[in-house]
């Protein structure tokens, strides 16, 4: 459900600028769900012109999962003080809520002909991002594209030279892990400022590399970005990230950042 567009109308004139069918998280603030920017300009140009209305977007924000079947009941409940009832929480009604420690818009729906909810929170894709970057897991056209070989990429595991036959084995011929001159590194800046992207990064007061993905690692408490460095380079040491002009000084660091061991993944 998360692609699905949703809309956020809010001021004083909000109530009457609608008559649809809408949830009402605040008394001034409803959210309806939305067939694409069809929609989006269809309110935007019945918007009062004395600014009492606003509608915002929040689709890139929010993420929403759908929880439907015979026993949807029984997987949320447990998780919440709400009452999720059928006489708690009927039908084609919302609540704000808590599943564990996290707040949500609950929405009475089912797109399956079964019980359920959808289930609305601010994680969009920032947060995936800031996951997969603990983990160490690559984006495709943003950390490597058909340019690097998987040795360099940090994906040489995934490499079976022993097979007879694979698409790119003769393009790998003599290269290893030993003959790359250039690595895929994970950098924990010291500073808590989380730089955007592209940047070059220095050591010894030359390049020697720059950056692909960043975001803050809420799990190990700092900011990630991974990095093209030449190979010497990608070894433990203190490179610098320029960023707008300052230098923001970082640590080479071993993969995975979070969980090493692969151990809660396969519980």
């Amino acid at each position: 459900m998360t692609p699905l567009k949703r809309l956020e109308v809010t001021g004083p004139e909000a109530l009457a600028f609608l008559h649809l069918t809408i949830a009402r998280p605040e008394t001034e603030r409803f959210q309806t769900g939305a067939n694409g920017n069809l929609d989006l300009d269809w309110l935007r140009r019945r918007l009062p012109t004395d600014g009492s209305v606003q509608v915002r977007d929040i689709t890139a924000g929010t993420c929403c999962l759908g929880i439907w079947g015979p026993r949807a009941r029984d997987l949320v409940q447990p998780l919440t003080d709400t009452d999720f009832s059928h006489q708690g929480f009927g039908y084609f009604k919302a609540k704000q809520a808590y599943l564990g420690d996290v707040p949500v818009t609950a929405m009475r729906l089912s797109y399956a002909g079964e019980p359920g909810w959808e289930i609305y929170t601010t994680a969009g894709r920032s947060a995936f991002n800031s996951l997969r970057l603990e983990k160490g897991y690559r984006s495709w056209g943003h950390d490597m594209t058909a340019e690097h070989n998987p040795y360099e990429a940090g994906l040489g595991f995934a490499v079976r030279r022993a097979k007879e036959h694979f698409t790119g084995k003769a393009a790998l011929e003599g290269i290893n892990d030993e003959t790359v001159t250039r690595r895929l590194t994970p950098l924990v800046q010291e500073e808590q400022s989380v730089v955007t992207g592209h940047e070059p990064v220095y050591a010894d007061g030359r390049p020697v590399g720059h950056v692909t993905s960043t975001a803050y690692g809420y799990t190990i408490g700092a900011p990630i970005a991974y990095a093209w460095l030449s190979a010497e380079h990608a070894a433990p040491g203190t490179p610098e990230i320029e960023y707008f002009g300052a230098e923001v000084p970082a640590l080479t660091a071993a993969e995975p950042l979070f969980d090493p061991e692969m151990s809660r993944i396969r519980r």
